[in-house]
């Protein structure tokens, strides 16, 4: 039997080409609007194939899962596709999409560049990479958390997530479409 979390992920993935953005839309985000939302932001997958847990379970060499990482490749730009499409329908702004793959590739990609010694291994975990199981008292723990791009096996560090919401509150197109966050807001701003 599936878990309610496979099930709803089941309807989005029904053949082996990947995601199904159109049943994701018609469930997930124009319900949203439906309900009275009026200023939406839709994340996008991060790089999927190259968190701790997934380095753990499939790398023998730390590098990124291609499999995960394309099917990331073909929702994210697919999911920008469809909030413009939307919006157009809609004839206003109301969902923004934020590139959360390339927000975290930056610095998965180039750790150093944001202040990381890594962005393979988790500050807390088991195991390879520290991407095996939860962070609990009896998990390996990074002397520095501000030195690691990932906290544990699956989720960014705190300097990693104030990375990404810089990038959500001040980002170009390339991570925020069709606006930053505080465009947005200062569009929302002057309507009242």
């Amino acid at each position: 039997m599936l878990a309610p979390d496979q099930m709803r992920m089941s309807l989005f993935y029904r053949n082996k080409l990947g995601p199904n953005i159109h049943l994701y839309t018609d469930i997930c985000i124009s319900r949203l609007y439906e309900l009275g939302a009026r200023q939406v932001l839709v994340t996008g997958t991060g790089p999927l194939g190259c968190v701790p847990a997934e380095l753990a379970m499939h790398s023998r060499n730390g590098e990124c899962s291609v499999e995960l990482q394309r099917a990331a490749s073909l929702f994210n730009p697919q999911l920008v596709q469809m909030i413009s499409s939307l919006n157009s329908d809609l004839g206003s702004n109301v969902f923004i999409a934020a590139n959360a793959y390339q927000m975290h590739m930056d610095f998965v990609s180039n750790p150093a560049a944001y202040g990381f010694v890594t962005s393979k291994i988790a500050c807390c975990g088991q195991g390879p990479y520290n991407g095996i199981g939860l962070c609990t008292p009896l998990s390996n723990l990074c002397p520095n958390r501000d030195l690691y791009a990932f906290w544990d096996p699956f989720h960014p560090s705190e300097k990693a997530n104030r990375i990404i919401v810089q990038q959500i509150l001040t980002g170009t197109e390339e991570y925020m479409h069709p606006m930053n966050l505080s465009t947005m807001l200062a569009l929302d701003n002057s309507r009242t």
